[in-house]
């Protein structure tokens, strides 16, 4: 054989005869250590819509997935999947299915820029979380209420959001209630409420009279007729603030027809101050 054959054809073949051996190895490895998968995972997966918005609690869709097969997470934790999702997650699993109440983003406050006073002018980046670390925080005078720099509106993934006369407003019809807007928010002003509540708090002041009263012409001054006036008690006040607990809320409307300051969202107008009907 021609000595420049063999100093191409033996390299060839060792490298050949090398991928070979190390093919055989992974072979077997892999079928040696392999870690079985629970064939309902990719299907509770498919169940989902695929935001990997983490409003279960999860890094995303598959480690919810895993964790509602692998671990017994309740299966109606996607709210953007909502009752759809978990009925077929629960069929998956053989489990009754679990629902509850479709929830929506909501912002407590409603200091528009006619309505908030401000203190100082903001020059810097359009952005809450920046804002915070800024002196002055902001240009609003009120310490509790929405900057209106859109820290939410970059948040969403499903355009719910977007700021309108200096607050951020949220458009029902595309929100899924994953809460991102809710984490973003560095003053906590937006919560995630009950879809088909008709009374709400548009405060979210810790302060009272007066020093709400410099701040907002609309705030909370924390006069409490709210709570006072409620006939199921489903109002109490929590550090200046009213808080509504709406599994006994039957949205009569009478607290809002009762504060002085018109700073809870009556959507059952009129309010009916005669009789308490049920939802």
């Amino acid at each position: 054989m021609d000595i420049g054959i063999k100093e191409i054809l033996f390299p060839v073949l060792s490298l050949g005869g090398l991928g070979l051996l190390f093919g055989l190895l992974l072979g077997y490895a892999n079928d040696k250590f392999k870690v079985e998968v629970d064939d309902r995972i990719p299907k509770v997966r498919n169940c989902l819509p695929g935001a990997n918005c983490g409003a279960c609690g999860f890094a995303g869709c598959d480690a919810y997935a895993e964790a509602v097969v692998n671990d017994g997470v309740k299966p109606n934790l996607c709210n953007p999947g909502g009752a759809t999702a978990s009925a077929g997650i629960s069929e998956i699993l053989g489990v009754s299915v679990e629902t509850s109440d479709p929830k929506v983003a909501y912002v407590k406050c409603n200091g528009t820029c006619d309505k908030a006073k401000t203190k100082s002018i903001y020059y810097g980046v359009k952005d809450c979380n920046m804002a915070m670390n800024t002196p002055g925080t902001g240009d609003k005078s009120c310490d509790f209420g929405c900057l209106g720099l859109g820290s939410c509106v970059k948040a969403c993934k499903f355009d719910a959001l977007e700021i309108v006369d200096g607050i951020a407003k949220v458009n029902k019809e595309n929100c899924v209630a994953c809460g991102a807007c809710v984490t973003a928010c560095p003053k906590g002003v937006i919560a995630l409420v009950p879809k088909e509540s008709k009374v709400r708090i548009q405060c979210n002041s810790n302060n009272k009279g007066k020093d709400v009263m410099d701040a907002c012409a609309v705030g909370c001054i924390s006069c409490g007729l709210c709570a006072k006036n409620c006939p199921k008690e489903a109002i109490t006040m929590v550090n200046n603030l009213p808080v509504i607990d709406y599994s006994k809320c039957v949205n009569c409307g009478i607290c809002a027809n009762k504060c002085p300051k018109h700073c809870i969202e009556n959507l059952r107008k009129p309010a009916n101050t005669n009789k308490v009907e049920p939802k």
